[in-house]
């Protein structure tokens, strides 16, 4: 008897509205901003998970935080939203370029595009990237069963953010709710949490002037107090100037200023969110001149997946496979000076040790665990620890790592701070130990000829992914 099968289609909604000149866009470089080199003295690595949740009517948002000397080093911040079914996350833009990984998100549906002029509707699968460039106006809606993870760096260290590096979202609707007056027990545990923060930021800034340690404090202190109540940027203009500048009612304009406490995901009412194709007006006004620049940069790809077996990078039957997006595949990301990579490693099996030589690596682990090792300048272990589910670790540039499964085998999603990241092997075809003559191996390691050729040739068919036994692997260029 023939069996059916449903196969799934892994959909969201996410709109990407360009506000900016398209050619402005294009002129501008991606290079990464200066930044102290001091930041990336890093003694010890961690195995963090989101330190701070901003709750909303419709989901959740969660924030890693910035402070921590790996992302400081990295010059880039972590989020996870949570999207409930049917909600709704309330446009919004950042100063810095941001990377999205849609690591959860099932619903069955229809692929939907629709947009005018300046803005483009996808849909989004689970295991997809999306590139989010800077100051682009974005929402996303789930129109699934089941709740949508989607997990974010934002490049804050980017050419683009001539702020600062503490990391932004202006939002065009919504806000958080109002602060309740905590007890007197509550104020308590409050004081001795804020106490033991400015000790952890103490002890991350020792080394430093005194002066810039008070400065970095107060900056921090006033962005956290600004941010305790944040609204939308609408709510803060006068509502008069707001119904002339859209040339609508008073009434209208109240509305758009007006306090929000939802949050920044919000419950869509009535049914659901219909995606409204242009009418003919509008289709009829977007047909006027435009240049190929603005052409060209409105119809680039945002997203590309991840999670395709069949697209493997590097792949090995016994070992596991390498999916990665650089911007050669999505050449949006040329412009943001960003990519990804997605690993999988079957039980016990080995990613090689190697280092990267034009991007930091922040690891976020999307199922099962493993043994990571990082190797800092002076030779010494930075993190020697099991990582697990849900875990976010960054590898500085030039930090040389390595990875095992644990029983039940591991998967990955890796974003990096280029747009087409070069990785150094140390063991396997193409590594560094191939390229070494015997000599230079037997008289560094105090080694038999034997034993160098061993060190040469034993990968030498393998690519980056090793299994327990020998097996072969096989590069797909």
């Amino acid at each position: 008897m023939k069996s059916s099968s449903t196969v799934l289609l892994f959909v969201a909604l996410l709109s990407l509205v360009l506000v900016t000149d398209p050619v402005l866009a294009y002129q501008q470089g991606s290079r990464r901003a200066s930044r102290d080199p001091r930041q990336c003295r890093i003694q010890r690595l961690t195995a963090s998970r989101p330190s701070r949740k901003i709750q909303s009517e419709g989901g959740v948002t969660e924030l890693w935080d910035e402070n921590e000397e790996q992302f400081q080093c990295a010059g880039v911040a972590a989020m996870r939203n949570v999207i409930q079914p049917n909600s709704l996350s309330l446009p919004n833009y950042s100063p810095s370029p941001r990377l999205v990984y849609i690591q959860k998100e099932e619903q069955s549906g229809r692929r939907r595009r629709s947009g005018d002029q300046h803005q483009k509707v996808h849909r989004i699968r689970r295991g997809e990237i999306v590139a989010i460039p800077a100051g682009a106006a974005h929402w996303c809606y789930n129109d699934g069963n089941e709740e949508l993870v989607a997990v974010s760096i934002t490049d804050v260290n980017s050419q683009s953010n001539q702020l600062d590096q503490n990391p932004r979202s202006f939002y065009l609707a919504g806000g958080q709710p109002s602060i309740r007056r905590p007890s007197e027990r509550e104020g308590q545990q409050e004081r001795e949490e804020e106490q033991r923060e400015r000790e952890r930021r103490q002890r991350r800034q020792r080394g430093r002037k005194e002066s810039e340690s008070e400065e970095s404090e107060e900056e921090e202190s006033e962005s956290e107090s600004s941010s305790s109540n944040a609204q939308n940027i609408l709510s803060a203009f006068d509502a008069n100037v707001i119904a002339q500048a859209f040339n609508v009612p008073n009434e209208i304009a109240r509305r758009l200023t007006r306090e929000d406490n939802r949050g920044f995901i919000v419950k869509v009412q009535r049914g659901g969110m219909g995606m409204i194709k242009p009418d003919e007006r509008e289709r009829s006004s977007s047909r006027g001149e435009r240049n190929g620049m603005e052409e060209t940069y409105c119809n680039m790809r945002i997203n590309q997946n991840l999670d395709n077996p069949r697209e493997a990078d590097i792949y090995s039957r016994q070992a596991g496979r390498l999916n990665s997006v650089n911007m050669h595949k999505l050449p949006i990301l040329r412009y943001l000076d960003l990519s990804a990579e997605k690993g999988s490693l079957l039980p016990n099996a080995i990613l090689a040790p190697h280092w990267g030589m034009n991007a930091h690596t922040i690891i976020y682990i999307t199922r099962g665990d493993g043994n990571l090792q990082v190797v800092g300048s002076n030779g010494r272990k930075v993190f020697n620890e099991r990582v697990r589910e849900g875990q976010l670790v960054v590898v500085p540039q030039y930090f040389a790592s390595m990875k095992r499964a644990g029983r039940n085998g591991v998967e990955w999603v890796a974003f990096k701070t280029s747009a087409l990241p070069i990785r150094s092997p140390l063991a396997g075809h193409s590594s560094v130990f191939k390229g070494l003559p015997l000599q230079v191996i037997t008289n560094s390691y105090g080694v038999s000829n034997r034993q160098a050729q061993q060190l040469k040739l034993n990968r030498e068919y393998q690519h980056l992914l090793f299994p327990p036994s020998r097996t072969a692997v096989s590069v797909r260029s």
